[in-house]
């Protein structure tokens, strides 16, 4: 049995549980490498994968013995098999975020047995990452840097804001990543002032500052990334803020190690922020693996106290409505005595010249 799957078992026994149904194909994934659709079984005396007919293949093609996972097809189950899975159980996982009323109707149908929540068990597991995992976002994030790189020195006059977008996931696809972590955001000028601004069809032009904020998937593992670029020159009142983000970013990733205490540390940010009569518009980060925004998130609402080999993201910003915004945004990997960034790019004012 592999090693997560242990650990899951070992939880609902400590949680005084006869096993879970996990519904969430993120932590299907996780748990077995799966992503054909279907759902995951913890059972006394085996563990099953249910899935439709049309995925049996695809997922016996991925499976080994070592995975010790019995497939099904869901057509050829009856209620009979179903109650039969958890014939001498009382208490059941169930991942309560991840299925509807409808379902929760037709488990306790199906299963007769008590469901119980478990509260995001699997998710908390996913917050440290073992050695491939961490590999695995390495190479997302050297290959989102490469982007980035390769962006930079590629933007043409009149070009607009979606086509920048658009050479920043062809050269992902075509260097290696699965596909987009997330949406990329592009913004020039004064649309940098929304966080999650959509690319447009605006054009870049002579003075105009542009936000990243882009990042890629590789075996299923993301990236998260941003930056800040002026076209042609710096204007003053962009370097005022650049230097107190980069500042605050820099503030925060020295104290990010095993052992911090996030509340406390966030918590002093966000006076900094205003006492300057600035506003936060978001977290100042948070974890990053199978899914783009994972636990811990950095706020002071959470308490949270970070691991070694935790991945998370520090992205302070600031904004200023119809004007401009900016963030900066590193993936790192937290260690025992420090965090470390996973990605190279520069963070010093970077000026580029429209071909």
């Amino acid at each position: 049995m592999n090693i997560k799957m242990k650990w899951l078992r070992d939880q609902l026994t400590f949680l005084k549980l006869d096993g879970m149904i996990v519904s969430n194909p993120i932590n299907i994934k996780y748990l077995t490498g799966l992503t054909e659709e279907g759902t995951l079984i913890i059972a006394p005396k085996e563990n099953i994968f249910v899935t439709d007919g049309r995925y049996i293949e695809s997922v016996n093609s991925h499976l080994t013995i070592d995975d010790e996972i019995v497939v099904y097809d869901s057509r050829e189950l009856t209620k009979y098999d179903y109650e039969a899975i958890f014939m001498v159980s009382n208490n059941v996982g169930i991942e309560e975020k991840y299925i509807t009323y409808e379902q929760y109707k037709k488990y306790m149908q199906y299963y007769q047995v008590n469901l119980v929540e478990t509260e995001g068990i699997i998710e908390s597991q996913r917050i440290v990452k073992d050695k491939d995992e961490i590999e695995n976002i390495k190479k997302a994030c050297e290959i989102t840097d490469k982007a980035f790189e390769y962006i930079i020195r590629n933007i043409r006059e009149g070009m607009t804001e979606k086509e920048v977008a658009f050479e920043i996931e062809k050269f992902m696809i075509t260097n290696g990543a699965d596909g987009l972590a997330f949406d990329s955001i592009v913004a020039f000028g004064e649309n940098t002032s929304m966080p999650h601004a959509v690319p447009t069809d605006r054009q870049v032009k002579k003075g105009d500052i542009i936000q990243f904020d882009i990042g890629c998937k590789y075996n299923g593992y993301c990236s998260d990334f941003s930056r800040v670029v002026f076209v042609e020159e710096v204007k003053e009142e962009y370097k005022k803020i650049y230097d107190f983000v980069l500042e605050e970013q820099n503030k925060i990733s020295t104290l990010l190690k095993s052992g911090a205490n996030l509340k406390s540390i966030i918590r002093d940010r966000e006076s900094e922020y205003k006492l300057k009569g600035l506003q936060v518009l978001h977290s100042f980060g948070h974890g990053v693996g199978l899914e783009i925004h994972e636990l811990p998130f950095l706020n002071s609402k959470q308490d949270w106290t970070l691991r070694a080999n935790t991945i998370i993201t520090i992205e302070p910003g600031v904004y200023f409505p119809n004007k401009f915004g900016i963030r900066i945004e590193d993936t790192y990997v937290v260690n025992k005595d420090k965090c470390e960034s996973l990605f190279s790019a520069d963070k010093d004012y970077t000026i580029i010249k429209l071909l």
